[in-house]
């Protein structure tokens, strides 16, 4: 991805500054790849995600446009994302699961 949308690098490499990055790009790409959605469609969520908010954090606007996406596919449902993220939040899920 290229402009607002490009992954963040340096000197060519992927960067991410919380374990919680890899596994969110990690999971978006296995998705696509499992043929779950197009990537384009993906790349059209977090260019608009990026345009609507004024954050550094790159990821976090991609965690917002993956959440999107998962819902208007239909994969997940908004109350079961919220679920889940509480349960790492209160540490009661594996972070490895």
């Amino acid at each position: 991805m290229e402009g607002a949308a490009a992954l963040p690098r340096r000197n060519g490499e992927l960067i991410f500054e919380a374990p919680w990055q890899s596994r969110i790009f990690g999971a978006t790409v296995a998705m696509h790849e499992a043929g779950l959605f197009e990537w384009p469609e993906f790349q059209g969520h977090l260019i608009e995600e990026i345009a609507q908010q004024d954050t550094e954090d790159y990821y976090q606007r991609w965690l917002v446009a993956f959440e999107r996406l998962l819902v208007e596919r239909g994969l997940l449902d908004r109350d079961e994302i919220e679920r889940r993220a509480g349960e790492y939040r209160r540490l009661e899920r594996d972070l490895l699961d």
